[in-house]
């Protein structure tokens, strides 16, 4: 009978020592799924850097698109919208094709723009260019709140030169027909439209 009990003793003795052996220390866990976690973080930064490459290379080839259907001046790629449009409309438009309305930086993409717009859409045409007054009257901005460092307004009229319109005209217009002059509109008004793309 003793002899049992030692033996029972010694198989309960070898199932404990057993499972501690099986049962690995909580230092050894952790370690593993440190490495384990690191592994994950690290093909995750690949996966995103992946998709910001692609991401990067779908917006040149429409970039490239956009310039091969429109004009590349300087580092802005445009496109003209031949629909008429009023100005919150046009400006929608274009930021859901991932720009803006065109608002020349100088007097050469000024004159580009025009001879662009005359060709494409007719000698006479007015577009929208993304400049307005509607936060602060007198105080013309670009689409981004951003002052404007060059302006093209028709100061050749002595009645009314340009802008004249006061709170009821607060966006622009570039006239192809005024050789590219700058006329402050109802923004409710519907005229064409040129979308600008930065080229980064």
């Amino acid at each position: 009978m003793e002899f049992k009990g030692v033996c029972v003793l010694l198989g309960i003795l070898v199932l404990v020592s057993c499972s501690f052996q099986q049962t690995p220390s909580k230092k050894k866990l952790v370690k593993k799924d440190t490495t384990k976690d690191a592994a994950i973080e690290a093909l995750q930064k690949q996966i995103n850097d992946i998709f910001q490459e692609l991401n990067l290379l779908k917006e040149q080839q429409a970039l490239q698109t956009v310039c091969l259907k429109g004009i590349k001046i300087n580092d802005k790629c445009l496109l003209v919208d031949p629909v008429r449009k009023r100005y919150h409309t046009a400006s929608e438009d274009c930021n859901a094709l991932g720009g803006v309305l065109a608002a020349p930086t100088s007097s050469d993409e000024n004159d580009q723009l025009r001879d662009y717009i005359r060709q494409r859409i007719g000698p006479d045409e007015q577009i929208w260019l993304g400049v307005n007054d509607m936060v602060t009257e007198g105080t013309w901005v670009d689409q981004t709140g951003v002052s404007l460092t060059y302006k093209n307004w028709d100061t050749s009229n002595y009645r009314s030169p340009q802008p004249d319109g006061g709170q009821s005209q607060n966006c622009v217009v570039l006239s192809g027909a005024a050789r590219g002059k700058w006329f402050d509109e109802n923004c409710r008004e519907e005229k064409t439209s040129v979308c600008q793309f930065n080229i980064v």
